[in-house]
């Protein structure tokens, strides 16, 4: 991890397009989100991530926030112990996890502000992966032309998260794909398009909501005196 780390940073950390979040503090720091964390156990972690850990990472030239995905409940507690800067939910099917059951976040959010960590809900316009994983069934959610997105963003903006991520911009295999998209057939598989819609109604929504979040946060950073980049 340190390698991955220093080397992407070494590489990328100088380029404009590289992102970076402001803290509190000031610093703008690169952003690492890490699937599957909790394979790894927190003592592990703690090496990297704590300032007393034999390989720390911090407050060093590859110093960055390191995002821990919420799959349990108990899961908290382990990324607390583990240095991580905040929390991610990933998945983009409402009920298939702890973390990403949209009637949790209020608590997750609370259990961050608690501990300084930042709260980042995943968000995304539906859930359909049966072309690879046929058994898979009970996780569809159906995008019911844009609201289940729009229900997930809504809840996001409530929560007042410090981001909110979106799953997927483009994993079409598991149908979480926000890009422009037209009908499409091959032999094997049939692509999922927005018609009665517009190619770009996912972007269009996107657009509408990240500018709702802007100027809701504006606000509520303002009131508690947090960054809003």
């Amino acid at each position: 991890m340190y390698r991955n780390v220093k080397y992407i940073i070494d590489k990328y950390g100088n380029h404009p397009a590289f992102y970076r979040y402001k803290t509190k503090t000031g610093s703008s720091l690169p952003m690492f989100y890490v699937y599957d964390s909790y394979i790894t156990g927190p003592e592990h972690w703690a090496s990297l991530l704590t300032t007393s850990g034999s390989r720390s990472i911090r407050n060093s030239p590859y110093d960055a926030l390191f995002i821990a995905l919420l799959v349990e409940d108990k899961h908290k507690y382990d990324i607390l112990q583990s240095g991580f800067n905040g929390i991610y939910t990933y998945f983009a099917t409402n009920g298939f996890t702890y973390g990403s059951s949209y009637e949790n976040w209020a608590k997750i959010k609370l259990f961050c502000d608690h501990f300084q960590l930042l709260f980042i809900p995943s968000v995304g316009p539906g859930y359909i992966d049966t072309s690879i994983r046929p058994w898979n069934t009970q996780n569809t959610r159906n995008r019911i032309n844009g609201k289940y997105y729009e229900t997930a963003l809504n809840l996001a903006l409530q929560a007042h998260p410090s981001v909110i991520s979106i799953t997927s911009f483009n994993e079409w295999h598991e149908g979480t794909q926000i890009e422009r998209a037209v009908p499409k057939r091959t032999s094997k598989r049939v692509y999922l398009d927005y018609r009665p819609h517009k190619p770009g109604l996912y972007l269009e929504l996107t657009r509408k909501w990240s500018e709702k979040y802007s100027k809701e946060r504006a606000t509520y950073a303002l009131e508690r005196q947090q960054p809003v980049s």
